[in-house]
């Protein structure tokens, strides 16, 4: 099974449209999340731990992540 991680922003739109998509393949497990804490699923430690590959729908998702794990 490969774990597959979602990021965009508030996680409304294309983070779960992605997790949908793929969760569809075999061998695959899908979720979504946002940047944003008032988001429907908010970004943790827990996810980035579970997830195998991490996708980020922009660039200042990627950035924001890579700055959040080197601070802590």
């Amino acid at each position: 099974m490969t774990n597959l991680l979602f990021i965009c922003t508030e996680n409304k739109l294309r983070s779960p449209t992605a997790e949908e998509v793929f969760s569809q393949y075999k061998g695959v497990e899908a979720i979504g999340c946002g940047t944003n804490s008032d988001s429907e699923t908010p970004l943790s430690g827990d996810l980035v731990e579970w997830a195998d590959i991490i996708l980020v729908m922009e660039k200042t998702h990627q950035l924001l992540i890579s700055s959040s794990l080197v601070s802590h």
